[in-house]
């Protein structure tokens, strides 16, 4: 069940594994509500919604007596299938972005092109198989979910870094940060598609 109003959009997604709704709006004020049941990935999620400006309401619940792993995967999954949703033709957006961000001892880049074609480059190595009790694995599972259901090609390479927490964190800071700015509209081609080819549609 889908419904969008503007650049906003509404995903549920049911199976046996998970039970999943979402919401975006995407001139929001990064605005979240966030509950998945895994507190370190709501975190994340958190960081995500707040630095993109994308307001967000992930409302998950999972198979986690198995593990995070259904969870994770999915809430990329809805997440990114809102976005494209809220996007629809994706006219008058700023489509790039790329930038690398700090946080501690730890320096990420992320790059992104709206383009219909999902594509991740995925070049980060975490010093530790577990935050808490959050697999580090499961951050590429969901960025990759993402990428894979909004529609985009998304780069995202850690420079360096020696604390898992702070090299996950500026993965999904980073990330954020190039939404903003990718999907943000452009003043000067509100109604054209940016793209000689007419279409983003993939």
């Amino acid at each position: 069940m889908a419904a969008t109003n503007q650049r906003r959009a509404e995903i549920s997604r049911s199976t046996n594994e998970t039970k999943i709704a979402v919401t975006v709006d995407l001139d929001g004020e990064g605005r979240f509500e966030i509950a998945t049941g895994v507190g370190f990935f709501d975190h994340m999620l958190e960081q995500l919604s707040r630095h993109s400006l994308i307001d967000m309401t992930v409302k998950a619940e999972g198979d986690l007596h198995i593990d995070d792993h259904h969870t994770v995967e999915d809430c990329g999954i809805a997440i990114g299938q809102a976005i494209a949703r809220a996007l629809g033709e994706r006219r008058g957006i700023v489509r790039y972005a790329s930038l690398d961000l700090a946080m501690d001892e730890a320096l990420t880049r992320a790059a992104v092109d709206v383009s219909g074609r999902p594509f991740l480059v995925w070049q980060v190595n975490f010093p530790s198989p577990k935050i808490g009790t959050f697999d580090t694995e499961l951050v590429r599972e969901f960025f990759n979910a993402l990428a894979q259901n909004a529609g985009i090609t998304l780069h995202v390479v850690n420079h360096y870094g020696a604390n898992s927490h702070h090299i996950a964190e500026t993965c999904f800071k980073a990330v954020a940060r190039v939404l903003r700015a990718a999907l943000a509209p452009d003043p000067r081609q509100p109604d054209a598609v940016p793209s000689t080819k007419g279409t983003l549609s993939g």
